[in-house]
């Protein structure tokens, strides 16, 4: 079960997302229902379609049952494979 405490060592695809500070201001406030991610990257479906986003030099908020959860994307880039299977 995915919680506030383990959400980096989960799977992302299918959680709500924003950004709320980026080092590329236009994408401050971006938010969707992620559908992809990559090492580097995480794809977020928007009401403006699919945007590909660098996890780095980003902070995400994550909507997990009523609770924000805030990390640094340093704290996410990994592949999804060894973050979930707890590699450091």
């Amino acid at each position: 079960m995915i919680t506030a405490e383990n959400l980096s060592s989960h799977e992302l695809i299918g959680l709500r997302t924003e950004i709320i500070e980026s080092s590329n201001s236009q994408i401050i406030g971006l938010n969707g229902t992620i559908i992809d991610e990559t090492k580097s990257m995480i794809i977020i479906n928007t009401k403006n379609g699919s945007k590909m986003i660098a996890k780095s030099n980003n902070v995400w908020k994550f909507s997990i049952d009523n609770t924000d959860v805030i990390l640094k994307g340093s704290k996410i880039s990994k592949r999804p494979f060894d973050r979930i299977g707890g590699k450091a």
